[in-house]
């Protein structure tokens, strides 16, 4: 098994040439919190169905955050009939007036369900500092009755 691993991590090393030895990599965890917003308002587009939260973040990153669900599929004939699986992307604006962003997946309980949700959100860039960004973060949290959803993080956020 060590073999094994060895060896994958030589491979990721020639394919990747080294890039992810050139970052900077910072483990964080924290919190956030957000509400709905409603499409054509803020960030969310202006068409029928469209998803999409805005709040703010705090502890390892601190900043404000907007999502916007790209797609929303069934968790399917022998998952949960309220649970569901999206894909969308989460930017992160930081207080230093960088931004952060990201493919966010994940799965989420809808009403009538208990509102659980869990996410990964893998960064792929970003602006100013954070240009060439990349990391994960693994969220966990609730979407209340009222359309707010909080909950907490914990990864690590990789700069150049």
């Amino acid at each position: 098994m060590k073999q094994f691993l060895r060896c994958m991590l030589a491979a990721s090393l020639l394919l990747t040439g080294g890039a992810a030895s050139a970052q900077k990599c910072k483990p964080t965890v924290g919190h956030f919190e957000a509400v709905i917003v409603p499409p054509g308002q803020g960030h969310c587009p202006n068409v029928p169905n469209a998803f999409c939260t805005a709040g703010r973040v705090w502890g390892g990153i601190q900043g404000n955050y907007q999502f916007v669900m790209s797609s929303l599929a069934p968790s399917g004939p022998t998952g949960v009939a309220t649970v569901f699986f999206y894909t969308g992307e989460s930017t992160v604006f930081l207080k230093g007036g960088d931004q952060v962003v990201g493919t966010d997946t994940g799965s989420l309980d809808l009403p009538p369900g208990q509102g659980g949700f869990a996410s990964l959100i893998t960064f792929h860039g970003g602006t100013g500092r954070m240009s060439g960004a990349t990391g994960q973060l693994r969220l966990r949290g609730e979407l209340g009755a009222d359309g707010t959803t909080s909950g907490d993080y914990i990864g690590s956020l990789c700069t150049p």
